[in-house]
């Protein structure tokens, strides 16, 4: 199983401190964090997109290609591209030159995303909202099945008659996986396509999902894809800290003004204390703790949700001091990574 990272580059108002991480001081704070990630032995690292006042990820191939440029191993990926706002070309074209300056290292998940500001900022119709998917990800796909010569009609753009979208990237197929949240059709999508499926889990209990990775499983086998094909990863939010108290200490504040941010703007009850301990309990879907408890918590999940090819893990947190951060790294890297593979030998021995 690949254990990874997704940052989401957002505003951070250290709790201990109260002082505001301006945008550079973040950046130049992210990229440190890449390459720790890098050195720890992490497997992936996913940056977001949002367009938003108190995000910082609005464009991140270019933070992505930062990132390629300053680390040698570590495999790095879009968590998600809004695809819907975006031009296919142009998207392959991004991760073409990733892969180029990471020699061979660029993914990439797609996807609609939780927000809707990309909408309105690029001139979409929001009534368009699932023709624009289909559309784009069907060329986005063909043009990484031949990208020297692609044909191509549909909605949404002037059709394709046969040009190149170049450069060529060094992969022979950048990954691309479906992201998907809670929607019965992108899981079918994703397994119709064969395509590897990252599924977003943010609240409530991850084994409720079982159902929907098993139709995602049972698409694809009708589809005629195999199991080496029909991948799964989870994105889930969480915090490594050395013990379980200092966590949870950590974790809380942010956990705090992000998620009661979010429920304010969609009209939903504000999450308090008692939601934040249930969701960082044996079957939550927050992922904080101790080495030790989040390892176990991993394999758990894996084994509920019928085997995970990779779990990934969204530490962003407004309320976080960076070195705070910088250690939740290095734990999930040389510590959760390693029990993690430990763990599971001793379950298939």
């Amino acid at each position: 199983m690949q254990i990874g990272i997704d940052n989401f580059v957002s505003y951070v108002v250290e709790y201990d401190t109260g002082r505001e991480i301006d945008a550079p001081t973040r950046i130049a704070d992210l990229l440190e964090e890449v390459e720790l990630a890098d050195r720890s032995g992490v497997d992936i690292y996913g940056i977001g997109e949002h367009h938003r006042a108190d995000f910082y990820d609005s464009a991140p191939t270019v933070l992505l290609a930062a990132a390629a440029a300053r680390t040698t191993d570590i495999r790095l990926t879009s968590a998600v591209s809004v695809l819907s706002a975006e031009d296919p070309v142009r998207l392959f074209q991004q991760f073409a030159t990733i892969d180029l300056i990471s020699g061979g290292r660029a993914e990439m998940v797609v996807g609609r995303g939780s927000f809707t500001e990309a909408f309105p900022l690029f001139g979409l119709d929001f009534q368009d909202y699932d023709s624009l998917y289909a559309s784009k990800l069907d060329l986005l796909l063909k043009i990484r099945e031949d990208p020297s010569s692609v044909t191509w009609s549909g909605r949404h753009r002037a059709p394709l008659t046969g040009q190149g979208v170049y450069p060529l990237p060094v992969q022979e197929r950048i990954p691309v996986w479906l992201g998907a949240g809670g929607s019965p059709e992108s899981f079918v999508r994703a397994g119709r396509l064969g395509l590897p499926l990252m599924v977003a889990i943010i609240g409530g209990e991850p084994r409720r999902f079982s159902p929907l990775i098993e139709l995602y499983r049972e698409a694809g086998r009708r589809s005629g894809f195999g199991p080496e094909e029909l991948k799964v990863g989870i994105h889930v939010p969480g915090l490594v800290a050395d013990t379980d108290d200092d966590a949870a200490a950590a974790a809380y504040p942010g956990w705090a003004d992000l998620f009661g941010n979010v429920a304010r703007e969609r009209g939903f009850p504000v999450p308090g204390r008692a939601e934040f301990d249930a969701m960082t309990g044996p079957h939550g879907s927050l992922f904080v703790g101790s080495p030790d408890t989040v390892s176990r918590k991993i394999v758990r999940v894996s084994d509920d949700l019928g085997g995970l090819d990779r779990l990934t893990v969204q530490m962003t947190n407004t309320k976080l001091p960076h070195p705070a951060m910088l250690r939740a790294i290095e734990l999930l890297g040389t510590q959760v990574k390693p029990q993690v593979a430990e763990l599971v030998r001793q379950a298939g021995s």
